[in-house]
């Protein structure tokens, strides 16, 4: 399936996740099922998925959420890109980042995993780290909190305000991936704001 896009949005599963940082991945995914009005369905590789299109006859998106762990990502990633036949470089990994600040997506291919246990699993399950990754800041805490820690926190009631706004912002970026390419979507993406 060339014209195939495979979008993970990382997180951890159940109530208790569901509102913290590092699930921002899998609200960017709900945000992209929900503009299309897609319900997700259970799927063998221990995901649930939703298959859509960006938009009327252009590329489809099998959009994901791994009901693994973050730091067991891989596993599902790298099944639903079996089962559906796409490459690394059509799996868009999207995570949260804390060395991006709240409020800022950034995309790049390729790279580290800058500490990133769901991506490092995703890259070794993958067999490569070649893939188009939409990094959602989610900044680092102040003070002395462990960011192990403020990664499964909820967000502040200060970030609440904007969250609607990051999660859209990071669904146009997925969805300019796709529809235009990597420099498109990093152009726009990773200039200043007016």
């Amino acid at each position: 399936m060339a014209d195939t896009w495979l979008i993970i949005g990382l997180g951890n599963p159940g109530p208790r996740y569901e509102a913290t940082r590092h699930n921002i991945g899998q609200m960017v995914i709900d945000e992209l099922a929900a503009r299309r009005r897609e319900g997700f369905r259970a799927h063998k590789a221990n995901a649930r998925v939703a298959e859509t299109w960006v938009r009327p006859g252009a590329a489809k998106l099998v959009l994901a959420k791994p009901n693994s762990f973050m730091n067991v990502s891989g596993g599902p990633a790298s099944g639903l890109a079996r089962f559906y036949g796409i490459d690394p470089d059509r799996v868009v990994v999207v995570h949260d980042e804390l060395d991006i600040p709240f409020d800022t997506v950034k995309l790049k291919t390729g790279g580290g995993h800058g500490g990133h246990n769901g991506v490092r699993d995703v890259a070794k399950a993958l067999g490569t780290a070649e893939f188009p990754r939409v990094r959602v800041g989610i900044g680092r805490p102040v003070g002395r909190q462990d960011p192990a820690d403020w990664v499964l926190d909820p967000f502040s009631s200060t970030e609440r305000t904007t969250l609607p706004i990051l999660v859209s912002d990071a669904a146009d970026a997925v969805e300019l991936l796709v529809d235009e390419g990597l420099l498109a979507a990093q152009q726009r993406f990773h200039a200043p704001r007016a």
